[in-house]
C-alpha cells in the first residue's frame, strides 16, 4: 500500500509502506483517474506534477488506490505574462521577483519551460512557486551581482544573525533563491534551481574570501516550507541550507553538483525543528546531507539544537559522507531517526564528526540509523571527535590522546546511538571506526544486525578525518574511547584480522 504525503495545488507525492530501502521490489506503474502511464517506476517515493487547483484525482499502483484533492488557490502568474524571455540570454530576474511581490496570498507563481537567467531572488510567505518541466533558474554568473548579506545587524539592542558561514556568522553573497521569516512556502514541479558556478568563478577561489559564497537556497528563521520535485545543481557552495527554521519539507527533490566542486554539501539544516527528508536523490562534492547547529559562538548564545529530524527513503551517491552530524554541532543534535536508505560511493556512510572547543551545548544523543543499505562505501560507520577542522584543528589541543581534565565548557558529549539493519558491501578501508575523547567518551554504540562485506580490490584509506590516523584496508571495527559496544548478529566477510580493534573500551557486549 501506499499514502498521500503531500499535496499542493499543482502536485502530490506518495510514498509506500514497506521496508525496502528506497526502492520498491517490482517495478509499477501508476494510473491517474483510469489512466495508466506509460512508463515504469521503481522508487518508494513518486510524485505528480500539473495537477489542476481544487480537483479530485483518484491514483492507482501496485493494487492500492488513494483519492485525494489539490488545494486551491487565489491566483496564479505566469512569468512570461509578465515579461519574462526564458531564453537563457535575457536578463529575466525583474520579471520573476515581480510576479512572487505581486502575488496574492495563496497564489501560485508558474515557471513555464525555458531558461531564465536570474541574479538573487527572494521568497516570501503563502505562495507556491511552481517551476514547469523544463524550466530552470539560471544563475547569473557574475559575482558581483550576489549583494553582499551582512553577518548580523541589531534590532532595538538584540542580535539578528542574517548570514552565516560553517557554524559562526560571517557576511556572504546572497543566495541565488532565499527567504527570511517566511512562512507557508512550497516550491514545487519538475523544473531545476541551478547555480551556474561550472561557469563561474566560484569554484575557482573556494578559499580565504573575506564574503563567503552564495548558497543555491538559504531560508533564514522560516516555518511552514515544502520543497517538492524540484532539482537544484551547481551550487556555489551548500545546495540547500535552512538556518534556524522550523517544519521543513523535502519531497522527491533532487541535487545534483560535481564530485571535484569544492563545499558542494547537498542538504545542511542549521539548528532547524521538524526536517523531513523523503524519497530525495543526492550527488555531490561534499557531504550529502549535514544536520548542523554551529560553532561555539552560535551555540552559547542561542542553544538550538537540531531536533526532530526524519531522513528516509533517500538515495545518497558520491559524497564525502552520506549522512553526517557535525561538525558544527555546538547547539546539539537530538532525536535523528535515518531509515530506509541507499548509500552509493561514498567515502563515509554514516558519520558524526566533532572536536573539543564545540562546548558542553554540544549533545549528540537519541540517534538511531536503521534499514539502510549501503554499496562501495569506503567506511561505513564512523564517528570521530578528533575532526581537524577549523584555523586550530591540528593543535594539540585537538588532537591531543591525553584526558583534558577536567570536563569544561569546551568539551563535547555523544550519548547513544543505534545502528540497525544494516548492510554494507564492498566496503574497503574498515567497517567502522569510533574514536571518543580521553576525558569523555562516547557512551554507548549499539550495532545490531548488520552485515560488512568487502571489496576484493580493496584499496587503504583514511577512516577518519584527524591528526595521526594511519590507513586502514580491510579491517574491522577501531574501538577507542568509548564506555560500551553493543555487538548483536554482526558479520563480516573478506576482514583482515581482528573484527574488533579494541583499544580504550569500557564494556563490550557481543551475542
Amino acid at each position: 500500500m501506499f499514502k498521500q504525503i503531500f499535496v499542493s495545488a499543482s502536485s502530490a507525492c506518495f510514498e509506500f509502506v514497506n521496508k525496502n530501502p528506497y526502492y520498491t521490489p517490482e517495478k509499477y506503474r501508476v494510473s491517474v483517474n483510469g489512466v495508466e502511464e506509460k512508463t515504469d517506476r521503481d522508487t518508494n517515493v513518486f510524485s505528480l506534477f500539473d495537477l489542476s487547483p481544487a480537483s479530485h484525482y483518484r491514483v492507482t499502483a501496485c493494487g492500492c488506490t488513494v483519492e485525494f484533492d489539490t488545494l486551491s488557490e487565489s491566483a496564479c502568474v505566469d512569468v512570461k505574462s509578465l515579461g519574462a524571455k526564458g531564453d537563457g540570454v535575457s536578463d529575466d530576474t525583474f520579471f520573476v521577483q515581480f510576479a512572487i511581490d505581486t502575488c496574492p496570498a495563496g497564489g501560485r507563481v508558474v515557471i513555464p519551460g525555458g531558461t531564465y537567467l536570474v541574479r538573487p531572488i527572494k521568497l516570501k510567505s503563502d505562495i507556491t512557486l511552481d517551476l514547469k518541466r523544463g524550466a530552470v533558474l539560471l544563475g547569473d554568473t557574475v559575482e558581483e551581482h550576489y549583494p553582499v548579506v551582512p553577518a548580523r545587524v541589531f534590532i532595538d539592542g538584540k542580535e539578528e544573525v542574517l548570514a552565516s558561514w560553517e557554524g559562526d556568522p560571517y557576511d556572504c553573497r546572497q543566495a541565488l533563491v532565499s527567504a527570511y521569516r517566511a512562512k507557508n512556502v512550497k516550491i514545487v514541479g519538475e523544473g531545476k534551481i541551478d547555480g551556474n558556478a561550472v561557469n563561474s568563478t566560484w569554484w575557482q577561489t573556494p578559499k580565504g574570501r573575506k564574503i563567503a559564497r552564495p548558497r543555491l537556497v538559504f531560508l533564514n528563521k522560516c516555518e511552514n516550507v515544502v520543497f517538492h520535485g524540484i532539482t537544484g545543481a551547481n551550487s556555489a557552495s551548500w545546495n540547500f541550507h535552512p538556518f534556524f527554521s522550523k517544519n521543513l519539507k523535502f519531497y522527491d527533490i533532487k541535487i545534483k553538483c560535481p564530485a571535484n566542486a569544492p563545499n558542494t554539501d547537498g542538504l545542511d539544516p542549521e539548528s532547524c525543528d521538524g526536517v523531513e527528508i523523503a524519497g530525495c536523490q543526492f550527488s555531490v562534492g561534499d557531504d550529502c546531507c549535514a544536520i548542523k547547529s554551529g560553532k561555539l559562538y552560535m551555540g552559547k548564545t542561542y542553544k538550538t539544537p537540531a531536533t526532530n529530524h526524519v531522513l528516509r527513503n533517500n538515495l545518497f551517491c558520491d559524497g564525502h559522507g552520506a549522512i553526517v552530524l557535525g561538525s558544527e554541532m555546538s547547539g546539539g543534535v537530538k532525536d535523528l531517526t535515518v531509515s530506509q536508505c541507499v548509500f552509493s560511493h561514498t567515502d563515509r556512510g554514516l558519520r558524526i564528526k566533532t572536536r573539543r572547543g564545540r562546548g558542553k551545548d554540544a549533545v549528540i544523543d537519541g540517534v538511531t540509523f536503521e534499514n539502510i543499505k549501503m554499496d562501495n562505501v569506503i567506511t561505513p560507520l564512523v564517528i570521530n571527535m578528533y575532526y581537524f577542522c577549523d584555523p586550530d584543528g591540528k593543535t594539540e589541543y585537538v588532537w591531543s590522546r591525553d584526558p583534558k581534565t577536567p570536563v569544561d565548557d569546551g568539551t563535547p558529549y555523544l550519548g547513544k546511538f543505534l545502528f540497525r539493519d544494516i548492510e554494507c558491501n564492498d566496503c574497503e578501508c574498515m567497517a567502522g571506526y569510533f574514536d571518543g575523547l580521553a576525558e569523555q567518551p562516547i557512551k554507548e554504540v549499539t550495532i545490531e544486525n548488520v552485515s560488512f562485506k568487502f571489496k576484493k580490490g580493496a584499496k587503504p584509506h583514511l577512516p577518519a578525518m584527524l591528526t595521526g590516523v594511519r590507513e586502514y584496508c580491510k579491517e574491522g571495527i577501531y574501538v577507542d574511547n568509548v564506555e560500551k559496544l553493543v555487538l548483536k548478529n554482526v558479520t563480516f566477510e573478506g576482514v583482515k584480522g581482528d573484527k574488533v580493534i579494541k583499544n580504550k573500551i569500557g564494556e563490550l557486549v557481543e551475542e
